[in-house]
C-alpha cells in the first residue's frame, strides 16, 4: 500500500498536495470553531481574526514541497499575530510539516534559519503572556523542531543512499551491456577470421588443382583423376574445418565440439603438400623444435603461413614458387614466408588496374593475421620483396610465452 501511495505521489503531487491539505485546513476550522478557547490565554479574540489565522497556518501546507521557506514565512507571520493576540491555535504544529519538508529538499543551513524563524513566535508570546515558565513554554517546542528536523534529514540520507544504489545500478547495466557488446563484437571477428583462413585457402587450392586438372585432362588423365581426387579431399577437410567451427556457435553444441583440435604446427606439413598439389612449388626449412611453443601461437603461425601461401596461389601467377622458413628459439618463433610471383594487374572499377601487392595490402588477409599475432604481443611484416622485380615476403616473430602456467 505504502508503494502504491508513493507510486501515486509521483504521478500526481498536486493531487496529494490537495488532499493532504484540505485535511488540514478542515482540522485547524475545526479547532477554530470554538475548541481553541480551552488552551487560549485571551479567549476574546474576534472569531474573524482566529478564522483567518486557521486558514493561514492551513493553507500554505499546499506550498510546502516546491517554496518551503516561503510557506513557512506565511505560518511563522501566523504565528506571530497568533501569539501576541492571545489566541496561540494549536493549528500552529502544522508547521513542523513544513519544516520537515525544509530538512528534506533544501541546504541543511537552511535549517538554521527556519529554526530562527520558527522559535520567533515562541519568544513573542512568552514576553506577552509570562504566566508560565520561559522553559516550559520554548524548550518542549525547540525538542519538538529538532525531532522533526532530524526525521528529515534521516529520510533525506536515506533516499539519497537509496538513489546513489539505483545510479550504481544503472552504470553496471551499462557496464555490462557494453562488456558483452565488445564480446560479440571480439567473437565475430574472431570468427571471421578463422572462417576466411578456412575458406580462402581451401578454395584457392580447389580452384588451382581445378585449373590443373583440366589443363591435365587431355594429355594425361591419370594427373586429372589425382587432381579430381585432390580436390575431394580438400573438399572434405574444408567441409570437416567449418563443421567444427559451427558447432561451437551452436547453443546445444555437446562439448567435444568445443575440444576438437585446432590445427598445429604438426600440421603444416600436411598444408605446405595440398598446396603444392595445387601447383604452387613450395620449399620449406624447419629449425628447431616446437615442443614449447603454445597451442595458441601455433595455431596464430600455421594461419600465417597458410595465409600467406594462399595469397601465392591467388595473385602469384603461374610460374610463382613460394619458400616457407620456420626457426624455434629460445626467443621465440620466427616465420618468413616469400615468393617470386609477378601477379598481373587487375581491373579496378574506374578502368585501371591495381597489382598484387595493393590486393594483398587491403584485404581481411592480412589484417588477420596482424589480429592473430597482435594477441601475443608479436611483430608482422608484409610487403613485397625489396630490389626486386616481384614477389612477396610475410616475416611473423612471435616471442616466448613468459606467462607460467
Amino acid at each position: 500500500m505504502t508503494q502504491r501511495v508513493r507510486a501515486f505521489d509521483r504521478r500526481r503531487p498536486l493531487v496529494w498536495d490537495v488532499l493532504v491539505t484540505a485535511l488540514y485546513v478542515l482540522a485547524a476550522l475545526v479547532d477554530a470553531s470554538g475548541g481553541w478557547r480551552n488552551t487560549a490565554p485571551d479567549t476574546d479574540v474576534p472569531d474573524w481574526l482566529v478564522f483567518l489565522m486557521s486558514v493561514g497556518f492551513s493553507v500554505p501546507l499546499l506550498w510546502r514541497r516546491r517554496h518551503p521557506m516561503a510557506a513557512l514565512a506565511v505560518m511563522v507571520a501566523m504565528g506571530l499575530v497568533s501569539n501576541w493576540s492571545g489566541a496561540m491555535l494549536q493549528a500552529a504544529l502544522i508547521q513542523m510539516a513544513v519544516l520537515f519538508n525544509v530538512a528534506l529538499r533544501l541546504p541543511l543551513r537552511t535549517l538554521g534559519w527556519a529554526g530562527l524563524m520558527m522559535t520567533a513566535p515562541l519568544v513573542v508570546g512568552t514576553i506577552r503572556y509570562p504566566a508560565d515558565s520561559w522553559d516550559q513554554r520554548i524548550i518542549p517546542n525547540l525538542w519538538a523542531y529538532a525531532l522533526v528536523a532530524l526525521l528529515g534529514i534521516a529520510v533525506r540520507s536515506r533516499q539519497d543512499y537509496t538513489r546513489a544504489l539505483e545510479e550504481r545500478a544503472r552504470q553496471l547495466e551499462v557496464e555490462r551491456d557494453q562488456q558483452a557488446q565488445l564480446a560479440t563484437a571480439a567473437e565475430r571477428t574472431r570468427i571471421a577470421r578463422e572462417m576466411h583462413d578456412i575458406i580462402g585457402h581451401n578454395l584457392s587450392v580447389i580452384t588451382g588443382l581445378a585449373d590443373g586438372g583440366s589443363y591435365a585432362a587431355a594429355k594425361s588423365p591419370e594427373r586429372a583423376a589425382q587432381a579430381l581426387e585432390a580436390i575431394g579431399t580438400t573438399s572434405r577437410q574444408a567441409l570437416s574445418e567449418l563443421r567444427r567451427l559451427l558447432d561451437v556457435l551452436r547453443d546445444d553444441a555437446p562439448a567435444a565440439a568445443e575440444r576438437s583440435p585446432q590445427p598445429a604446427l604438426t600440421d603444416l606439413a600436411r598444408l605446405i603438400d595440398g598446396v603444392r598439389a595445387a601447383g604452387l612449388p613450395v620449399r620449406s626449412k624447419v629449425s628447431g623444435h616446437p615442443d614449447s611453443v603454445a597451442a595458441g601461437r601455433q595455431l596464430t603461425v600455421y594461419r600465417v603461413v597458410q595465409e600467406a601461401l594462399t595469397n601465392t596461389l591467388k595473385h602469384g601467377g603461374p610460374e610463382a614458387t613460394a619458400t616457407v622458413e620456420v626457426s624455434y628459439a629460445d626467443e621465440g618463433v620466427t616465420v618468413t614466408v616469400t615468393d617470386t610471383g609477378r601477379g598481373g594487374p587487375q581491373p579496378s572499377p574506374d578502368g585501371g588496374g591495381r597489382d598484387r601487392g595493393w590486393d594483398r595490402g587491403q584485404g581481411r588477409g592480412l589484417t588477420g593475421m596482424r589480429e592473430r599475432t597482435s594477441l601475443y604481443d608479436g611483430t608482422l611484416e608484409a610487403g613485397p620483396l625489396p630490389h626486386a622485380a616481384g614477389g612477396w615476403r610475410v616475416h611473423l616473430h612471435l616471442p616466448k610465452d613468459t606467462e607460467k602456467p
